[in-house]
């Protein structure tokens, strides 16, 4: 039987477990271990803690809430997975546990189901159905491209769409895989969508997103729900061009088009221009012919209507030798008028003798002294009668002005503003007025003012009485 080493150090618990601490950490640094997912628990603070296990063995688990948030992969006990993390230990119950930094699904069966869970989500949605897809532009003028722009894919969509119908591009330069591809893409997809018509920066017509080939894992930012739901909100048609043939991620549901590979892409994109020659070629060339068979045609129907047609001279021979008769008779005609008015002229000229046109120019002159006379005597009456009105006008107006009452003795009184002064209410004594009479004007002073009510009878009517025993009888 062994005797206690009592040479040993004594040790605290905190310090055995402080140093059994230290000894994990530093042998196991960082890890990366793969096992089933036991008891999974979502705490209410957003950490998740859960046991990691396999057929002999389990290791308790940890991931604080700033990675949780991060991870896409949803936690469920049964689900194998491989997590990456430090290994530490839990000093308040002397477990040691592992403090995990990622999370990813292991194996291709568990990614594949992982996809068809999301994918039924998203069809339950409607981001997949036929009547939320845009029918592609048969000529994009600006064409947007989301990919990596260090990959060999830019330069094959450049590269087709060269051959085929050179068109302006932009590319929307991504991650396309990693932990930050997903938001990436997403955020080109919407960007392309919110550039305004007609801006600096032309708004594509058309967008495609494309990677080349690769894994399930490689390709599986393409199926996160972000891209996928940014792809189904495009307003402007957008192609899927993720992966090769075989390759199926849930983007090219939600696409409006899907291409077996970027230089299908490119291909779906814009048409042959030189196919487009040969179409308008070929088109010009039938509309001609059509047109020459038509003018063919309306040629032979004029011919064929012209040869039905009566000969001109025909048609034309009786009425020309009506034209000849007529043309004889007009001269005749003429001559026949032309006397017809000579001799009417000749009866009238012979009326007209120098004697008539004497009497009747004499006759005319005295009307005219008649009636010059009659407008004299018409004006001087008017005149005369103008005359009398005015003076009678003038008589009036000096019997009711004001100066005809200054005449019998009466003067004016008007203050020094020239206003006119009709009582003696309104006159102080000092006051200085001005007395106009008939003659002439004066200035006087005010020295003492008097008032007093003088009543005045009005003058009765006196009636004129006719004695009866006057010479003149009565009336009734």
């Amino acid at each position: 039987m062994n005797e206690p080493r009592l040479n040993l150090p004594e040790l605290t618990v905190s310090e055995l477990s402080t140093a059994l601490k230290r000894t994990i950490e530093d042998a196991y640094d960082y890890v990366r271990v793969r096992g089933e997912l036991g008891k999974v628990s979502y705490h209410s603070n957003g950490h998740v803690y859960f046991d990691l296990k396999d057929d002999s063995a389990c290791i308790a688990g940890v991931m604080w809430r700033t990675r949780a948030v991060r991870t896409k992969l949803k936690l469920e006990a049964g689900l194998e997975v491989v997590i990456t993390g430090r290994v530490t230990t839990y000093q308040s119950r002397s477990q040691y546990q592992i403090v995990v930094e990622t999370v990813e699904p292991a194996g291709l069966g568990a990614l594949m189901a992982l996809l068809e869970e999301v994918k039924k989500k998203l069809a339950a949605e409607g981001l997949f159905d036929e009547a939320r897809k845009q029918l592609l532009p048969y000529l994009p003028a600006v064409i947007g491209v989301v990919t990596s722009p260090t990959g060999a894919v830019i330069r094959d969509i450049l590269h087709r769409l060269a051959d085929r119908f050179p068109r302006r591009v932009l590319l929307w330069p991504v991650k396309v895989q990693g932990e930050d591809s997903a938001a990436e893409v997403a955020a080109a997809i919407a960007g392309f969508n919110d550039l305004p018509e007609g801006g600096a920066l032309p708004r594509p017509d058309l967008i495609i997103v494309a990677r080349g080939g690769g894994s399930l894992e490689d390709l599986w930012s393409f199926n996160e729900e972000i891209v996928v739901r940014a792809a189904a909100a495009s307003l402007i048609p957008l192609i899927s061009a993720v992966g090769h043939e075989t390759d199926a991620t849930l983007i090219d549901f939600a696409a409006d088009r899907r291409a077996p590979t970027p230089s299908a892409a490119a291909e779906m994109a814009v048409p042959v221009r030189a196919d487009l020659l040969l179409d308008v070629g070929g088109l010009a060339q039938r509309a001609f012919a059509g047109w020459r068979r038509s003018q063919e045609a309306r040629r032979n129907a004029l011919r064929s209507v012209a040869r039905a047609l009566p000969d001109a001279d025909e048609t034309l021979a009786l009425p020309r030798q009506r034209l000849d008769h007529a043309a004889q008779r007009l001269v005749r005609a003429l001559r026949a008028n032309a006397h017809v008015h000579r001799v009417g002229f000749s009866r009238v000229g012979g009326r007209l003798s120098a004697h008539l046109l004497r009497v009747n120019v004499e006759r005319r002159r005295e009307r005219v002294g008649m009636l010059a006379a009659r407008a004299d005597r018409a004006t001087g009456n008017i005149l005369d009668a103008r005359w009398a009105r005015c003076e009678r006008d003038a008589q009036l107006l000096a019997a009711f002005s004001y100066r005809g009452v200054l005449a019998r003795g009466f003067a004016l009184v008007r203050d020094r503003a020239g206003r006119p002064l009709r009582t003696a209410a309104a006159v102080t004594a000092g006051m200085v007025i001005d007395l106009e009479f008939s003659d002439g004007r004066i200035g006087a002073r005010a020295e003492r003012v008097d008032t007093q009510t003088i009543s005045v009878e009005p003058a009765r009517s006196r009636r004129r009485r006719y004695d009866s025993s006057s010479g003149q009888g009565s009336l009734f």
